[in-house]
């Protein structure tokens, strides 16, 4: 186990210090910033989705490691994707970084792919919302939420 803790660590290394889809984009129909107060992590999302597709998903901000490598993440696993299917893919995310019982995740790890990396949050209550800023982002972007995203 000690291996794979080292492999997803060094995931959220890379993805922290490399982040995937760094970037703005002029092709984005969904804009939505969010914050964490608590961490100082800031985020602006931007998705452009048509008919119901992620075409293109990208992000900028500040953020301590987590936050930018969950947003990484987040936008590698969602490309491509419909709504749909990243709504639900947030709902695993979710349940992943906050739920204990590992035993009743594997399913969900096994869904989700590279994101099980993050699934060690859940013992930091502290960075739970530092890698979950940007999946409240991403669905009060794509339900179009008036609300200020924050993690108060």
């Amino acid at each position: 186990m000690s291996d794979l803790r080292d492999l997803y660590q060094q995931l959220i290394i890379d993805h922290s210090r490399n982040p995937r889809n760094f970037r703005e984009s002029n092709h984005a129909n969904h804009i939505k910033e969010g914050y964490n107060p608590l961490c100082g992590d800031k985020i602006t999302l931007y998705v452009d989705e048509e008919h119901g597709l992620i075409k293109d998903i990208c992000f900028r901000g500040v953020g301590c490691a987590i936050s930018t490598a969950s947003a990484s993440l987040m936008t590698e696993a969602l490309k491509g994707k419909t709504v749909e299917e990243a709504l639900q893919i947030f709902q695993d995310f979710q349940r992943l970084v906050t739920e204990s019982d590992y035993d009743k995740l594997e399913e969900i790890k096994s869904r989700l792919g590279k994101l099980a990396a993050l699934a060690g949050v859940v013992e930091f209550p502290m960075r739970v919302k530092c890698a979950t800023l940007a999946w409240h982002t991403l669905k009060a972007a794509l339900t179009n939420d008036q609300e200020k995203v924050t993690t108060e």
